[in-house]
């Protein structure tokens, strides 16, 4: 089942809304396949799998058809990390497949939230005849597809904080001048972070102040969807965050328009805005989110309880008020609280990343 995580992470940021899902099959304890859902809207894991061991046993039972194949998939197993799905979506069932070639026993990881799944499948199975084992390893596959089970369960994208301070905790000077915090390392890092997630969302502060791209250019694979909380629309149209590298929410208090690949949503009320917001996402499919704000947004979803994990990188460079080029104090960084456990944390160069669950 490990094999099945390990080969299922190597979608990450390439099948959302669909769960990243891994598969192999065993043929007398020696691994004879593997597969995962490398692409959203293309074969699932098991169809991969299943697949690469018709071809292994074709290839190293030579005298024997292809047809008659399912002879020797009857002393296989397939380990899959996410109950089959048993219904039509963009894909036909697993379970058909898996049936199909009378595949005997099957161990699942974990069971799929999805309703159109949840349970349907691995009866689907077990009405054919399929012995079925589930939940091994089930909380690491659950957190694999954390992002996945959080749509589904909560009808709101997984929350991801991040920022950089420094080492007494200042997000940056005063008075404010755009001041990169941690290392060259770290930035390729956050690149990396960005091609694995659906969306992120900054302030018009920021995006005014700043002027960031929001784009995955240091690191290869998509930019995500910019989203931007801007309620008075001050931010400058000729700002990066408005070119056509990547679709953009403007969600905002003034109006609703689509101009090219720039949305525009209207928020009724600002104080109930960001459970709105995070309501809207989800239905435009998407299931995570980096918060990459200033101090206020991040606040507000620390303050709100609206979030799931934080990556602090604290820089190796000197405080803001040790810098003589800096007058007065910087602004003070978020605060975890106290309750938050702390998953890890790890060296990039001479910063220190912390990574935090809610």
């Amino acid at each position: 089942m490990q094999r099945c995580l390990d080969l299922a992470i190597l979608a990450i940021g390439k099948v959302s809304p669909n769960p990243m899902v891994g598969a192999i099959m065993v043929y007398k304890n020696q691994i004879i396949g593997e597969g995962w859902h490398q692409k959203y809207g293309e074969a699932h894991a098991e169809v991969n799998a299943i697949h690469n061991a018709l071809q292994y046993l074709n290839s190293h039972f030579p005298e024997k058809q292809t047809e008659n194949s399912n002879l020797l998939f009857r002393e296989t197993q397939l380990y899959v990390s996410l109950e089959p799905c048993s219904h039509f979506g963009k894909t036909p069932p697993c379970t058909d497949l898996i049936i199909f070639h009378n595949i005997p026993r099957v161990i699942i990881g974990c069971m799929d939230s999805n309703p159109l799944v949840g349970g349907k499948g691995i009866e689907k199975l077990r009405s054919h005849g399929i012995h079925i084992i589930l939940g091994v390893l089930e909380n690491e596959c659950r957190f694999l597809n954390r992002r996945f089970f959080k749509s589904l369960e909560e009808k709101r994208p997984y929350i991801i904080l991040k920022w950089a301070e420094t080492e007494n905790h200042l997000m940056a000077p005063l008075p404010y001048k755009p001041f990169w915090i941690s290392s060259e390392l770290s930035n390729r890092v956050n690149h990396r972070w960005r091609t694995e997630e659906d969306a992120i969302l900054i302030g018009k502060n920021t995006a005014i102040l700043d002027n960031p791209r929001l784009t995955s250019r240091l690191w290869t694979g998509k930019n995500p969807i910019r989203v931007l909380l801007d309620w008075n629309l001050e931010t400058p149209r000729g700002h990066h965050i408005f070119n056509s590298e990547a679709p953009t929410f403007v969600f905002n208090g003034k109006e609703n328009k689509r101009d090219g690949n720039i949305q525009f949503i209207e928020l009724e009320n600002r104080d109930y805005s960001l459970q709105f917001i995070l309501f809207q996402l989800y239905l435009n499919n998407i299931q995570s989110v980096i918060v990459e704000g200033g101090a206020s947004i991040l606040n507000q979803f620390i303050n709100l309880n609206i979030w799931d994990e934080a990556r602090i990188i604290r820089s190796c460079k000197p405080n803001f008020n040790s810098l003589k080029e800096w007058e007065g104090l910087g602004i003070p960084s978020p605060k975890i609280p106290s309750s938050a456990k702390i998953l890890s944390k790890t060296s990039l160069g001479k910063d220190t990343l912390s990574v935090y669950s809610s």
